[in-house]
């Protein structure tokens, strides 16, 4: 089984590659959808977490198929390349020098925090990779309730900041959106230091229904227009009514 692969559906429009090297997420975040799409319970998705099987000596293989390919290689979708074990096992530091060794062009996308700065040394040896966090609120207490494992926002909003200086290439994503107001703060907050913002919204979440989507793009386009920053607005969102 291949670990980088072409993603399908909404994935795509982040990636036009991928790659998970973790089975399983300690985040346990509220609203996140990879346990159904990878069809195992919510409570074995977060407390049984592991390399997949073989995942180094798979890649290597298919480091080699994909040698100077120039599309993007996405770390992860269905989990997160810097949750707590990683930092004992150091596969994704493995996986990066790999994929940097074979010419690949890689982007980190975490809510993994600082634990990911250790890795800095290798993405920016490399001027096509990337690093992104995903965003969803600036309320610390806000954060624990919905993404109860992951880094607070300071410490993802310090690891950009770091990344940047390091002469990495930043971005962020904010999906999913659950608080527009911390949006806009948080666009406040980066902007001196990411280069790019992607912005989706809430699916599969009942808390969905109570943002007027269409005020909110209008809203976030405007904001990040007048600041001149460049951004994707997600395909849902854009067609939200």
């Amino acid at each position: 089984m291949c670990i980088i692969y072409e993603p399908r559906g909404k994935a795509k429009e982040y990636s036009k590659l991928a790659a998970n090297l973790y089975k399983g997420c300690s985040h346990g975040c509220t609203y996140c959808y990879a346990p159904a799409a990878t069809f195992t319970k919510p409570e074995q998705f977060v407390r049984n977490i592991s390399p997949r099987k073989n995942v180094l000596a798979q890649l290597a293989k298919d480091c080699e198929q994909y040698r100077g390919d120039t599309r993007q290689i996405l770390l992860s979708f269905t989990s997160d390349a810097y949750q707590p074990i990683e930092e004992k096992l150091q596969m994704t530091r493995a996986a990066l020098q790999l994929m940097l060794t074979a010419e690949l062009r890689v982007t980190v996308l975490t809510k993994g925090g600082m634990l990911a700065s250790r890795d800095f040394d290798l993405l920016a040896s490399s001027p096509h990779s990337e690093f992104a966090a995903t965003l969803t609120t600036d309320d610390p207490r806000e954060s624990l309730l919905w993404e109860p494992g992951a880094a607070l926002p300071e410490d993802r909003i310090l690891s950009l900041r770091i990344a940047h200086a390091k002469g990495i290439r930043t971005w962020v994503s904010f999906e999913p959106v659950f608080n527009p107001a911390a949006v806009y703060r948080l666009i406040d907050a980066t902007a001196p230091f990411v280069d790019f913002y992607k912005v989706g919204k809430m699916n599969y979440h009942k808390s969905a229904a109570a943002i007027n989507w269409p005020e909110f793009r209008t809203a976030v386009v405007n904001k990040l227009e007048s600041i001149g920053k460049p951004y994707l607005i997600k395909k849902d969102l854009a067609a939200a009514k």
